[in-house]
């Protein structure tokens, strides 16, 4: 283990981020890198704890937050191996549960952190930004394509419908056990939420491209702009392949039911972030003047609320008003709320601290849309209510200005239309349907949740289909 008085020799260091008044620019990346002298001595503060808490997740709060990780990274391992300098082997290690490091070394809540030993008395270890360092390594020496590798071929054949972190991830595991895979995207680019769902100052679209390029090397078919039950059919996959996962995500996006939502300006969340991704590939990371003089209606306090917050204002709105339908969380924990629990405190997002900078606090908590108003067939304001058990209180309306709102209120969960195509009537704990040809991981089987879960569920469904085409050989 590492030196385990090295959490009393260095202080906590992050990642840092570039100055506010300097990122909202441009949409490049906002994290920059600690020196490689600096990331050994953060990887050095991991302690000899005994009993390590990071590497489990645990639900708590009401099975809200997760505390640990769920993938079951070997944390404190790779930490020994990178503070010694062996970075090929912490890479090793990191790679037996983690396909995508890149993707969450950059994005990853880190509930490991929270859980971790030394946060019950202190800031914790760096565990997500010591992954990064790891996996850039790995890109750097060239290790990353040869672990994906397979010894020999098996003759099977399996067809993964989506290409977010869940069908990546199983991707990366079968044909690392020799299966041929063939990855069916239904947008233009491969990637799913990685790409079109995270902007590119958090998430930069080379990073996931470069992973997309690697998936090619390691001999993994991809076929885009290619839609699962509309563009080939469910029947097609069945007579081609021997096996197929399903790995779509949380697509169905909750709606806004009052009465101006059928207004032109109005937006999923999703489709607005996907639009403004799309720009900057084509057009470069140049910060814009698209939304000048445009004030922003954004409901929804979570993570992807807070992406089109940072979004906007690269945007060049003129202000935003944000709104959380619950109330605002304590600044500080709850007696019922102590380590290792996710800490269900308040917390200020990169995009929110942005908007503050500019325009001061924008965030409105209990409070909703209880009607849009509109001209000449466009969005001109709307009518904010504060809220009581999710419940708009009467008399409390007060009407906003507004130019252009954004539905950022989370998803419900997968597309059934999809399931219906392929037959699919039961879902069971192991990834398996109720058809043996079928099976279901990631964000359409367990409901919308962090990267790091699909990449577990996607390894995890990995295996149980192997195990299945054991019985054909």
């Amino acid at each position: 283990m590492p030196d385990p008085r090295g959490f009393m020799k260095f202080p906590r260091k992050d990642n840092p981020m570039r100055p506010i008044m300097q990122r909202i620019k441009d949409f490049d990346a906002m994290e920059l890198n600690l020196s490689d002298e600096q990331r050994r001595q953060q990887a050095e503060r991991c302690m000899n704890c005994g009993t390590p808490f990071c590497h489990h997740g645990v639900f708590f709060g009401g099975k809200k937050a997760v505390s640990g990780c769920p993938n079951d990274n070997l944390i404190p391992e790779w930490n020994d191996m990178v503070y010694q300098d062996r970075d090929y082997q912490a890479f090793q290690r990191l790679t037996k549960t983690n396909y995508l490091p890149d993707m969450t070394g950059r994005v990853c809540p880190a509930p490991c952190e929270a859980a971790c030993v030394q946060a019950l008395n202190g800031p914790g270890i760096t565990i997500r930004n010591n992954e990064k360092f790891i996996i850039e390594k790995a890109f750097a020496n060239g290790w990353v394509a040869d672990s994906g590798k397979p010894l020999k071929r098996t003759g099977k054949k399996i067809a993964i419908v989506g290409s977010g972190p869940a069908g990546i991830s199983a991707a990366w595991r079968l044909n690392q056990l020799g299966h041929s895979v063939t990855i069916y995207e239904r947008d233009d680019n491969f990637g799913g939420f990685l790409m079109y769902g995270i902007p590119n100052m958090k998430l930069p679209k080379d990073i996931v491209k470069r992973r997309i390029d690697t998936l090619r090397e390691v001999g993994i078919n991809l076929v885009a702009n290619t839609e699962v039950g509309k563009d080939i059919s469910a029947e097609e996959l069945r007579q081609k392949y021997d096996r197929v996962i399903i790995a779509t995500g949380a697509r169905q996006a909750r709606e806004l039911n009052v009465p101006g939502r059928d207004l032109k300006g109005i937006y999923q969340a999703t489709d607005y972030l996907r639009e403004a991704t799309k720009e900057v590939l084509k057009n470069g990371t140049q910060a814009t003047k698209k939304l000048n003089g445009k004030h922003v209606l954004v409901l929804g306090g979570g993570d992807t609320g807070n992406d089109c917050i940072g979004t906007i204002i690269r945007q060049g709105c003129a202000g935003i008003t944000q709104l959380e339908i619950n109330p605002a969380l304590p600044e500080t924990r709850a007696e019922d709320n102590q380590w290792p629990e996710w800490p269900m405190v308040l917390k200020t997002g990169y995009g929110q601290t942005e908007a503050k900078t500019l325009f001061g606090p924008i965030t409105t908590y209990a409070a909703t849309a209880t009607k849009i108003y509109g001209k000449d067939g466009h969005v001109a304001a709307a009518e904010i209510s504060q809220v009581k058990n999710h419940k708009p209180i009467p008399g409390t309306g007060k009407k906003a200005n507004v130019d252009m709102v954004i539905l950022a209120m989370g998803f419900t969960g997968h597309e059934q239309w999809l399931f219906d195509s392929f037959g699919i009537t039961k879902l069971n704990k192991n990834y398996t349907t109720n058809d043996n040809q079928i099976f279901v991981a990631g964000d359409c089987r367990r409901g919308p949740s962090l990267v790091i879960w699909g990449i577990y569920e996607g390894r995890m469904c990995a295996e149980k289909v192997d195990a299945s085409l054991q019985v054909l050989k």
